[in-house]
């Protein structure tokens, strides 16, 4: 068989309407994925047993279980127990989870990267834990984290695509859907690896400048 990327050509306002959606559901769960990584991070580094244990057993549940796994315990396992999620809830609340758990990590060692005498120096001139978090560690540890934060926000766009498989009509399942039509999988799907390319090349370009940016700073 030949390949035919007109066919490919004819679905694009569907496979774009896919790349809608998965930069929706990609953005939002970032952005309740950094609200849990920052909270994760300050609840491991903090002194309180009881708020650094449950930040220690979310990091370790999430990190130490497949994503695959937990999206299908949202959308599966709870209307089990009472609980119904539709797809758009379940797939960014699974992908914001998981996102939080390992930006959790990496802001927590971004902070603790910081040498602790800039800590103790802040303490010496009379600034709260708070202060000191703003106006000292804080912007050292923003530099640190953001190459790791850029690859774990890479990471999450594509992982959005595993959120097709409860039905979510993201850029795959958009794929698929057209397959199913027209049983042109080669063209379809290295269609679809282009588009994921091209959003994560201006992601990538984006976060090279912020980088720059803050190094400057």
């Amino acid at each position: 068989m030949e390949l035919d990327y007109s066919i490919v050509l004819g679905k694009m306002p569907l496979l774009l309407e896919g790349c809608l959606v998965t930069l929706q559901v990609s953005t939002v769960a970032l952005l309740f994925g950094m609200i849990l990584g920052v909270i994760g991070a300050l609840c491991r580094l903090s002194n309180n047993p009881i708020l650094k244990t449950a930040a220690f057993f979310y990091v370790w549940i999430i990190r130490g279980t497949p994503f695959l796994v937990q999206l299908f315990i949202l959308y599966f396992g709870l209307p089990q127990l009472g609980i119904r999620l539709d797809s758009m809830m379940a797939g960014i609340l699974g992908l914001a989870l998981n996102t939080g758990a390992y930006i959790t990590e990496i802001i927590r060692s971004g902070i603790q990267a910081v040498d602790k005498g800039q800590a103790e120096a802040a303490v010496s001139l009379g600034m709260s834990y708070g202060l000191a978090m703003r106006r000292i560690i804080g912007p050292q540890a923003v530099k640190i984290c953001i190459p790791p934060l850029v690859n774990q926000f890479i990471m999450t766009l594509k992982n959005s695509s595993i959120t097709s498989l409860v039905t979510i009509t993201e850029l795959v399942r958009s794929g698929d859907q057209i397959i199913s039509t027209t049983f042109r999988s080669f063209e379809v799907y290295t269609a679809v690896a282009l588009l994921y390319l091209v959003l994560n090349s201006i992601f990538m370009v984006i976060a090279g400048r912020l980088e720059k940016r803050t190094a400057r700073q």
